[in-house]
């Protein structure tokens, strides 16, 4: 899963990337200090995999991971080119979900672009560039389908109407997500390569110490139907450079309750449903993986290789807490919690699976 971190310059987003990844991207009180964008592969941990490894004596545990891409400040104008424009919004354009930094602290001492703090303004200026921005995108693709649409193709007549619609509400300032795709053209958002389609995620880069999100950014994010979470980006950088126990052990201090890794990762499988399920086997790596709810074993399958769902034959299927409480596969088929499962089967939230298959 890739996550694009936004916001304006100066809003906190290379601090809350250091603290997330502790790769040490520049951080500098002054706009664009992120010229390309930075990238970092962040393993998310999980204590049920754990557990699970330690009961089946599993060689590794092999946590799944996140791709957390810092992109560089956006300024009002971007989408005309102003500050390093289309440049920024075309990263963007390559995540599966937006984590919006927006600036809710007030230490006089960080420039703000703006020259005043005020994080629904700030909202609004990234917003209403992604706006833009798609709809150029959106009418550069309508030019396209529209001759489609005029040979008759059923797909590219869906898809040209739906366009329409896009167009419409982009122009009223409203996110192309408003907007669900035709049963007939179901990939047309894809290939849209909408940035107000993708879900969001706001970050409110809070003062050291507050642990909630401002009244007025919870309400945003609510009538966006997006998540938001509260995260000091100065504490958590601060908090990277120590070991696990003195970090947990200041946090209880401030009374932050849990990590801004946590708060963010958590937000961001949230937004995109998924859920998490293992793979595990004695002397080999104990593994989770994460597909998206709703979908089947099959799918995991595919998940875990494309020549296993391939070849898929049936699926062995525990939770991970029967196992844990059994005491390993053995224990778990005594039980009768070991199940067999055919391809249509459809994955809960901590399965663990062994994939049968053909080569």
């Amino acid at each position: 899963m890739r996550v694009g971190i936004v916001g304006m310059p100066n809003a906190g987003k290379s601090s809350l990337f250091n603290a997330l990844t502790r790769a040490g991207a520049e951080a500098a009180n002054y706009p664009f200090t992120t010229i390309e964008p930075n990238v970092a592969v962040v393993p998310v941990g999980d204590e049920r995999l754990d557990r699970v490894a330690q009961v089946i004596g599993a060689s590794q545990i092999v946590p799944d991971t996140v791709d957390f891409h810092d992109i560089a400040g956006l300024v009002a104008g971007a989408h005309q080119g102003e500050g390093l424009g289309n440049r920024f919004l075309a990263n963007i354009r390559e995540t599966d979900a937006v984590c919006h930094v927006v600036r809710a602290h007030r230490d006089p001492n960080v420039v703000h672009s703006e020259g005043s703090v005020d994080p629904l303004r700030d909202v609004e200026i990234i917003e209403t560039e992604l706006v833009y921005a798609d709809l150029e995108q959106a009418e550069r693709r309508h030019g396209r389908v529209i001759r489609e649409a005029r040979g008759g193709d059923r797909a590219a007549v869906a898809e040209e109407a739906w366009l329409r619609e896009v167009i419409a509400a982009l122009q009223a300032g409203r996110a192309a997500r408003t907007v669900p795709p035709p049963d007939a053209a179901p990939h047309a958002l894809r290939d849209l390569g909408s940035l107000t389609a993708k879900p969001v995620l706001f970050v409110a880069n809070v003062d050291e110490g507050e642990d909630e999100v401002p009244p007025g950014i919870a309400a945003h994010a609510r009538a966006q139907g997006a998540g938001a979470v509260a995260v000091s980006s100065r504490l958590e950088a601060e908090l990277a450079e120590l070991d696990e126990e003195d970090a947990t052990a200041m946090r209880g201090d401030l009374g932050v309750a849990e990590s801004g890794l946590r708060k963010v990762v958590d937000g961001a499988f949230a937004l995109l449903e998924q859920i998490a399920f293992f793979t595990a086997g004695e002397d080999k790596p104990a593994q989770s993986w994460h597909l998206r709810r709703g979908l089947s074993a099959w799918h995991a399958a595919g998940a875990i290789h494309t020549d296993i769902q391939r070849g898929f034959v049936r699926a062995e299927v525990i939770a991970w807490d029967a196992l844990v409480e059994a005491g390993g596969y053995a224990g778990g088929r005594d039980r009768g919690v070991l199940r067999l499962e055919g391809r249509h089967y459809v994955m809960r939230d901590g399965d663990v699976i062994t994939v049968k298959f053909t080569p």
